[in-house]
């Protein structure tokens, strides 16, 4: 079974956040990316996989928000072809009514960015919901929707501030986005430390080179197993991802680097995600039919985004 471990869906790039909207604009990137991240794009580009997490959004500081409510009627009408992953502003006043809203929904996990949402991961109040993540059996995904804008606290996306989280909450899940780029070595041996640390590759299969880096460090270290396929689309599309991942080797032909072994690279692309991570699966896309468009859409899409 192939699961894209992190895919995305937004209505407007406003909901993105102030800063990453306006990096975007400035980079003429925002017709492409309004068109490209629609869920009818979406549905259109998972043929290759059985299953995607689709994920939701909220930063509170930087007035993002891909609300929840919306992702969740996207997934409703898949019937398992995508699993909802809500978006958590751990210093959102309402976090832990979002939690238990966001489980009743039927997601199956919750994405953060500390960064972004100005908190280090050891925060108290961010160690409550971790607990709270834990009893539930909710996976934390650490990601980021778009490029670093200039108000994010990057001290904070650091993988080794997770290090006392996994030593407090060794059954807590957790999964690094692009295997924690760029503090890559951090992150493998993090993966290596905790059993219950994981790693994506989303971000990393756009760029090769450094793709190939993580794996072959990864391979070395024998953690290849803690690696989770993701394509990050819309930034990357789950064909052209998987055809990265196996044709990752063409650096080391004909040089003395050494290759990774096609079954690892089978296995990072093969891997049962909600096996890994212990989450419900419905009957993935052996039962989905089209995805239809959403009968309500975000409060404020035209505007600023709410923290709904």
């Amino acid at each position: 079974m192939v699961i894209d471990a992190q895919t995305r869906i937004w209505p407007s790039v406003e909901r993105l956040g102030r800063e990453t909207s306006e990096i975007l604009r400035r980079a003429r990137a925002d017709r492409w990316i309004k068109e490209s991240a629609e869920p009818e794009q979406l549905q259109a580009n998972l043929d290759c996989v059985d299953a995607a997490l689709v994920f939701a959004y909220r930063a509170d500081r930087q007035d993002a928000c891909i609300p929840n409510e919306w992702v969740a009627e996207i997934v409703s009408k898949s019937r398992g072809l995508l699993m909802g992953v809500a978006g958590i502003d751990p210093l959102a006043p309402d976090v832990f009514g979002e939690v238990d809203r966001a489980v009743e929904m039927g997601f199956v996990g919750i994405t953060v960015c500390p960064s972004d949402q100005g908190y280090h991961p050891t925060h108290s109040t961010a160690m409550r919901l971790w607990e709270r993540c834990e009893e539930l059996g909710l996976p934390v995904f650490v990601s980021r929707p778009g490029p670093v804008g200039p108000g994010a606290i990057l001290e904070f996306d650091r993988p080794l501030a997770w290090d006392e989280v996994a030593r407090s909450l060794p059954n807590l899940s957790v999964v690094l986005s692009g295997i924690g780029a760029p503090w890559v070595e951090e992150t493998l041996v993090l993966l290596q430390k905790h059993r219950r640390l994981f790693a994506d590759t989303a971000g990393l299969v756009h760029r090769p080179w450094q793709l190939f880096q993580a794996l072959l460090g990864a391979a070395s270290m024998d953690i290849t197993d803690k690696l989770l396929f993701a394509s990050g689309w819309p930034t990357e599309t789950p064909a052209k991802a998987i055809e990265t991942i196996y044709s990752i080797n063409a650096f080391s032909q004909g040089t003395q680097l050494p290759g990774i072994p096609r079954n690892l690279l089978r296995s990072i692309v093969e891997r049962d995600v909600a096996t890994t991570l212990g989450i419900p699966i419905a009957g993935g896309r052996g039962t989905s039919p089209e995805i239809t468009p959403a009968t309500t859409t975000p409060t404020g899409v035209t505007g600023e985004p709410t923290g709904a």
